[in-house]
């Protein structure tokens, strides 16, 4: 395979545009951009998180992950294409079930944090909401896969409950929402 960057600039955004994967420029600051970049912001706060090094097993999911992100992505920017397989949202629910058995049930809210792992997690599900929330804002407009904003409502989920699996990691323990310090 070639060299896919051979010159990092190219001095044709200086003006406020951005060209998509059909060739096509826009603005930088259009939605589909916008959502662009919200998924980026996952792929690379995902990478922040295998950085604290979860268990083998998470890191390995957060890393499949980071891939199925970098599809959506290209997807993204190349309109009316699907790169992302329909079947990466049933790993995603597989992984939900799995991790989730071994939790607790839920008895109160919980709040971001735990362990510096777990913060993480949270921080990234809240990126990945809002990635959802630019996606749709896209889709009101223009296509985009079901199977890409399946993926990222329930990956959104899984960030949760991967979030209470890494609070637990080294015996560590979640924090609760404290209702009675009102």
């Amino acid at each position: 395979m070639g060299h896919r960057l051979s010159k990092i600039y190219t001095r044709t955004g200086d003006q406020g545009t951005t060209g998509l994967g059909d060739g096509r420029r826009v603005a930088k600051t259009a939605p589909r951009i916008r959502a662009i970049g919200d998924v980026d912001e996952l792929n690379s706060l995902l990478g922040v998180l295998v950085a604290q090094e979860p268990a083998d097993e998470v890191a390995r999911l957060l890393v499949a992950i980071q891939h199925d992100l970098f599809d959506l992505g290209g997807e993204m920017s190349i309109p009316g294409t699907q790169l992302l397989a329909p079947e990466a949202t049933d790993r995603l629910e597989a992984a939900i079930d799995r991790h989730n058995e071994t939790l607790p049930p839920l008895k109160e809210f919980i709040l971001p944090g735990g362990s510096r792992a777990a913060a993480f997690c949270h921080l990234a599900r809240a990126v990945c909401r809002r990635a959802e929330r630019s996606m749709v804002e896209v889709a009101d407009a223009e296509a985009v896969s079901e199977a890409a904003l399946r993926y990222v409502n329930r990956l959104s989920d899984l960030l949760f409950v991967l979030a209470r699996v890494l609070a637990r990691q080294d015996g560590g323990a979640e924090v609760l929402w404290d209702r009675s310090r009102l």
